[in-house]
C-alpha cells in the first residue's frame, strides 16, 4: 500500500504551490529564543514588543504570545508596559544543571559499555564536526554539537524516560555552553580533548574510565556557580 505525505502549502494567485510560513508567533518565538541561547540578547537585556515586532516583521499580538511562551520556559521575565527582561543564568541554575547532568550522564556512560559500533561512529562524526566548528570560530554551533555528543550517549541506553529528562536540559545547556566558550575560549580545546578521552574509553570498553572522565568533564561547570572558572 502506497502512503503519501501531506505538506503545509499555500496557493498563490499565480497558481504556484508555495511552502506555508510558520505562524507569526512561532517566528517571533524562534527569533527571540535563538537570540537568547546564542547570547545575541545577553542576560539583563530589556526587549520591547515594538522592537521585536519590527525585527521579525509582525504585529505586536504574536509578539506577546511568543513572549508568554518564553517566560513559561524561564528564559525571560515579563514586565507590563516595560517589556521582557532576558534572565541571566543564575549560580543556582548552573549548580542544578551540573548535578542533574552528573546523575544522568555518569549512569549513561556506564550503561553504554560495551558500546555498539553505531554509537562509536556517531560520536566520531560529532567530534570531527565540533573540531571543524571550533576551528572556524563558530562557537554557537560547537555548543550545539557538544550537547548532541552527550545526548547520543544518554540515548544509547534505550531509556526513553531518562532521555526525555535529559532533553529538558537542552536549552539551559546550550546557553551555558555558549557563554563558557565566549568567556573562556581556551576551554574549547579542553572540551575537545575530554570528548576524545570519553570516546576512547567507550571504544576500549572501559566503563569506569568513561564514568570518571564524564564526571571530571561535567564537574568543571560547577566552577561557574562559584565564580572560580579560569
Amino acid at each position: 500500500m502506497r502512503t503519501c505525505c501531506i505538506y503545509a502549502v499555500d496557493m498563490s494567485t499565480s497558481g504556484t504551490l508555495t511552502a506555508k510560513q510558520p505562524a507569526a508567533a512561532d517566528r517571533v518565538y524562534a527569533h527571540v529564543k535563538q537570540g537568547v541561547l546564542q547570547r545575541r540578547y545577553e542576560g539583563g537585556t530589556l526587549l520591547t514588543e515594538g522592537e521585536l515586532a519590527e525585527e521579525v516583521g509582525v504585529s505586536r499580538t504574536p509578539v506577546r504570545e511568543a513572549l508568554l511562551r518564553l517566560e513559561a520556559e524561564g528564559l525571560i521575565k515579563l514586565y507590563p508596559k516595560k517589556g521582557a527582561l532576558v534572565l541571566p543564568v543564575s549560580a543556582q541554575e548552573i549548580a542544578d544543571v551540573v548535578e542533574t547532568r552528573q546523575l544522568v550522564e555518569e549512569h549513561a556512560a556506564r550503561k553504554a559499555v560495551p558500546a555498539p559500533p553505531g554509537l562509536i561512529a556517531r560520536l566520531e562524526e560529532l567530534l570531527a564536526r565540533q573540531k571543524e566548528q571550533a576551528a572556524a570560530g563558530d562557537l554557537a554551533a560547537a555548543a550545539v554539537t557538544d550537547r548532541t555528543f552527550h545526548a547520543e550517549i544518554v540515548r544509547s541506553g534505550g531509556n526513553e524516560i531518562l532521555s526525555r529528562l535529559y532533553d529538558q536540559l537542552r536549552d539551559r545547556q546550550l546557553r551555558m555552553g555558549v557563554a563558557v566558550m565566549h568567556s573562556h575560549p581556551d576551554r574549547i580545546a579542553k572540551t575537545l580533548s575530554e570528548h576524545e578521552e570519553i570516546l576512547g574509553a567507550l571504544r576500549s570498553g572501559d566503563a569506569e574510565a568513561a564514568v570518571n572522565i564524564v564526571h571530571r568533564h561535567v564537574s568543571w561547570f560547577s566552577n561557574l556557580a562559584r565564580g572560580e572558572v579560569r
